[in-house]
């Protein structure tokens, strides 16, 4: 019997719900802390006179903390625990967002910002692993993609907040909400490591210490000692490509175009700074449907014909907004191009820990993630480049990513619809 199998038997369906109205919580923390920034740079810019590259660089700065924290979640997913490593990322996270909100100048909010991002860039593998070894096989990949749909809540509640209360009570605020994050650690004390962690780190003896009703004849995890070139194994050396490519493209696509998104409307508009934030807003909004579709077709379709198909929604949506000819046209077409990406999001999240064993998963989710942060530290400084010069040849490169992906998943992809994982 293999430890799919066995997950089956001891989590019952229940339980796996509640993990998943608890890891989403997490998860829109994470969303919400990542996403506050474009609705608060123009206010920094004013107040502190930041030029554009001070911009860029205060927005950057938090994907640079996320690179170092995705690459460090691997270490401690694997040797210390997946519940351990969420609990420390969580609170890392709320607690220098929630200092960014004291912050007095450029440093001091760089500092803060980095440090931040350090909590993110780990917490979201951790959570992504540790729901994705609690559930069973039919239902994993739904799961994992209404988890990372929880990424538009948290980024349309920040948002709501920022152009509501924050508006009236001045952008610090839009830092000190993230106080009432420390709330989510209470319930997932009480929470167990995962059975596939626990059963290969302690065995059958293990599991029965902590799970009822554990079958005897386990099929072995395999073993595989956790190094990054382990990625670059022949039978691994495909699915890595696909990973590596996949996230840095929609993670580019994805910070270029929204880090920026109320100085592109007014750039693009010529619209009011206030009327670019909430048109931001409601970029905000599409995200959401462009989960819950993927949730749907990622156990009708599979993954890769999915994944393949938003990549190419992606890159045609792009390639459209060249042609918008006014302000509501532009808006429209944006919002497609927000469904599409963030479902690319959703699909990514769910279909690289299944291409991975047991052994190195977090690892791989962790290397996953840092191709993320790498496109997003470039992003920012791209978009303030051409922001003021050419939105229409920031987006042909943009439309080109998205295509090149498409192709990349069809040649290099796997299907992983209701196969066991090791």
């Amino acid at each position: 019997m293999k430890i799919d199998q066995v997950v089956d038997l001891i989590v019952s369906k229940k339980e796996q719900k509640n993990l998943l109205i608890l890891t989403s919580i997490l998860w829109i923390i994470g969303s919400a802390g990542v996403m506050v920034m474009p609705f608060v740079v123009p206010d920094l810019v004013s107040e502190w006179n930041l030029t554009t590259v001070q911009a860029s660089s205060l927005i950057s700065s938090v994907f640079i903390g996320m690179l170092l924290g995705a690459l460090f979640s691997g270490i401690i997913l694997d040797y210390f625990g997946r519940k351990i490593g969420v609990i420390f990322y969580l609170l890392v996270t709320v607690i220098f967002t929630v200092l960014f909100g004291f912050s007095k100048s450029f440093g001091s909010a760089y500092v803060f910002r980095l440090l931040s991002g350090f909590g993110y860039g780990g917490l979201l593998p951790s959570v992504n692993t540790y729901l994705s070894e609690y559930t069973s096989i039919r239902l994993r990949g739904r799961y994992l993609v209404i988890l990372e749909a929880s990424w538009a809540v948290g980024s349309i509640l920040i948002a709501l907040f920022a152009v509501t209360l924050g508006e009236k009570l001045g952008w610090r605020w839009d830092f000190y909400i993230f106080s009432i994050g420390i709330i989510s650690l209470i319930p997932f004390f009480r929470k167990k490591d995962t059975p596939k962690y626990i059963f290969e780190k302690r065995g059958v003896e293990g599991l029965k210490k902590i799970f009822n009703k554990v079958p005897e004849n386990i099929e072995e995890i395999e073993k595989v000692k956790v190094t990054f070139s382990g990625l670059f194994r022949k039978e691994h050396i495909k699915q890595t490509i696909l990973v590596i490519v996949s996230w840095f493209v929609v993670s580019f696509v994805y910070y270029a175009l929204f880090s920026w998104a109320p100085k592109i409307f007014i750039a693009s508009l010529g619209i009011t700074i206030t009327k670019a934030k909430w048109y931001t807003f409601f970029v905000y909004l599409a995200q959401l449907p462009g989960y819950l579709s993927v949730a749907y077709l990622i156990e009708k379709w599979g993954r890769k014909k999915t994944l393949a198909t938003y990549f190419i929604g992606m890159g045609l949506s792009s390639f459209l907004l060249l042609l918008a000819t006014g302000n509501l046209s532009f808006l429209f077409i944006v919002l497609i191009l927000s469904f599409f990406t963030l479902g690319v999001w959703g699909l990514v999240y769910a279909y690289t820990p299944e291409l991975f064993p047991t052994s190195f998963r977090g690892t791989a989710n962790g290397v996953a993630g840092a191709t993320a942060r790498i496109a997003g530290i470039i992003a920012p400084y791209f978009t303030g480049y051409f922001v003021d010069k050419s939105i229409v040849a920031a987006l042909s490169f943009v439309s080109l990513f998205a295509i090149f992906a498409a192709v990349m998943t069809l040649v290099l992809g796997v299907e992983t619809k209701d196969k066991a994982v090791n």
